[in-house]
Order: structure tokens, then C-alpha cells, then sequence
């Protein structure tokens, strides 16, 4: 049975849907996303995912094509179709198709486009590597100076994830000044002296839906959070460290380029971590 997707009001097989080649996600990258998972048929935090969505839509001057109850309910309607019990819902909006290329943003009179779509993951909770803990690589971080705004300007993270795959890790941190930002699609995190670390929120990264979940969960745990830059060297000096992404929920980390982190495996607070952020999450999904 062919995929159901949502495009502009629609619900359509995925080989029928279509945008315009002038939609000015596709020329311009001008477009915000998020990505709900799923978990047993039900959302994670959602009502996290709608906020930040607001969010970049208003740093972007750009108009919300549907009430956000309104997208809670395709996005529902996206995961009963499809019989998703485990995976994920991606969500983007762009500044619509206006009737030629132009950098000038259009007026009001183009509406925005607005797609969605489900992926299915099953066992997504269950994830092996999460077992084995994942390695990344340090690159520099050349992206643009807004990462807080959720847009679907996703180039150099590709190419970011494209060598770390070429130097055989799983993934790549992102470095600016000295200190790590970011991993490609994901918050990065470190553990020294059972201490949790990771980088403040500013313009610098992604205001991570995940990331505000498990440091909530992580102080009512009673464990001790530092929210500040840390460079490069902490970092491979650390006890352990971790990723929180929508799609990883908290990964352990056990190898930043040649430094082999404790003893090479998942260490215990970002296993704790896990344990605490599906049991919890799986309790207000909706």
C-alpha cells in the first residue's frame, strides 16, 4: 500500500504529490520543519514541537498555514493511515510558490506550502547502536549564524554526516572558536565527574525539544547540569558524553575522533538518561 502524505489539504498517495519547481523551499531553502517521533502510535511531545515551530515561523516573518490543533490533528491522521506504531512525522512549511523566482519575499496573496509526511521505524526505541554507543568526528562549523531557527538549510550537515561516514564514525560534531556548537542533527553533551555539560542556548544552536526534556528530567534526577561552551579538548577528556535528537532520544557517545571516551562503552548517566527520557516521554505522549 502506497505512503499517505499531506500536502496543501490534501491527503494523497505519496506518487501524486506534488509542489510547484517555484516553491521557494526548493529555490531558496526558505522553509522551517520539525520532526515528531512516535512511539506505540502516540507523539512525543508534541506541544514542544508546535512551539518551536511558532517559533522559527516568527523569526522568519513567516506566515502558519494551519491552527496548531489543526496540525496535531494531521499529524494524527497522517499516523492512523499509515499504521505508524513506531517512527516519525516530518512536518515543513515553506513561503509558498509565488509565480516566478525572485529573492523579494511574495505578498500575502501566496500562501504558504505546507507538507507532511510519516516515516515508519519500527523498534525505533530499541536501537542497537544505543547499546554500543555511537563515534563522531570534529569539523569546523561554517553554517550560518541563525542555528536556533529550525530551517530546512541542511547542506553542510549532510555533507558533515557524509564525512563522518568517510572517516568510519557515525556522526560529526560541529566546532566554532575552539568550542563544539553542535553534532549535525543533534545537541551534544559531556560527562565529567558525573556532571552533565552542554552548550548554552543562544543563536549558536538549535533550541533542541529533546534537549530541554532530558535536562529537566536530569535535574529532577538530582544530577548536576552546566549549561556553557566547552571546547574540543574537555570534550575528548570527558567521561562520556551524549547526543538528544528527536530521532536518537539520548545516544551515548564513546569515540570523538581518536579519543576513546572511559572504557569505550555507554556510560551510566547517559544510559540513565535514556532509561528516564523514554519512560517519561512515553507517559505524556499523545
Amino acid at each position: 500500500m502506497s505512503r499517505i502524505v499531506y500536502v496543501n489539504g490534501e491527503y494523497l498517495p505519496e506518487e501524486e504529490a506534488k509542489v510547484s519547481v517555484f516553491d521557494r523551499g526548493f529555490l531558496f531553502a526558505d522553509g522551517v520543519y520539525e520532526v515528531t517521533s512516535v512511539l506505540g502510535g502516540k507523539l512525543l511531545d508534541f506541544e514542544g514541537h508546535a512551539r518551536r515551530l511558532r517559533r522559527s515561523l516568527d523569526e522568519l516573518d513567516m506566515p502558519t498555514p494551519e491552527a496548531m490543533d489543526d496540525l496535531l490533528e494531521i499529524h494524527r491522521e497522517l499516523v492512523a493511515r499509515n499504521s505508524i506504531v513506531d517512527g516519525m512525522v516530518y512536518l515543513q512549511i515553506t513561503r509558498g510558490a509565488p509565480a516566478d523566482r525572485d529573492f523579494a519575499f511574495p505578498g500575502a496573496e501566496v500562501p504558504p506550502t505546507l507538507v507532511l509526511f510519516t516515516q515508519s521505524k519500527p523498534g525505533l526505541a530499541e536501537s542497537p547502536a544505543a547499546e554500543r554507543g555511537i563515534r563522531v568526528i570534529s569539523i569546523p562549523d561554517i553554517r550560518w549564524g541563525r542555528r536556533d531557527i529550525k530551517t530546512v538549510q541542511l547542506l553542510y550537515p549532510s555533507m558533515g554526516k557524509m564525512m563522518a561516514k568517510a572517516a568510519g564514525a557515525d556522526d560529526a560534531w560541529m566546532i566554532e572558536d575552539g568550542a563544539v556548537t553542535e553534532g549535525t542533527s543533534n545537541n551534544a553533551y559531556i560527562v565529567k565527574g558525573g556532571k552533565i555539560i552542554t552548550r548554552n542556548l543562544g543563536t549558536e544552536i538549535l533550541h533542541g525539544i529533546t534537549r530541554a526534556a532530558v535536562l529537566r528530567f536530569a535535574r529532577e534526577a538530582q544530577m548536576e547540569v552546566e549549561e556553557r561552551p566547552f571546547t574540543l579538548a574537555e570534550a575528548q577528556e570527558a567521561d562520556e558524553a551524549f547526543i538528544t535528537s528527536a530521532s536518537t532520544f539520548v545516544m551515548p557517545v564513546v569515540a570523538i575522533d581518536d579519543a576513546t571516551l572511559g572504557d569505550g562503552t555507554p556510560g551510566p548517566v547517559a544510559r540513565r538518561l535514556r532509561e528516564i527520557y523514554l519512560d517519561e516521554s512515553r507517559k505524556t505522549a499523545i
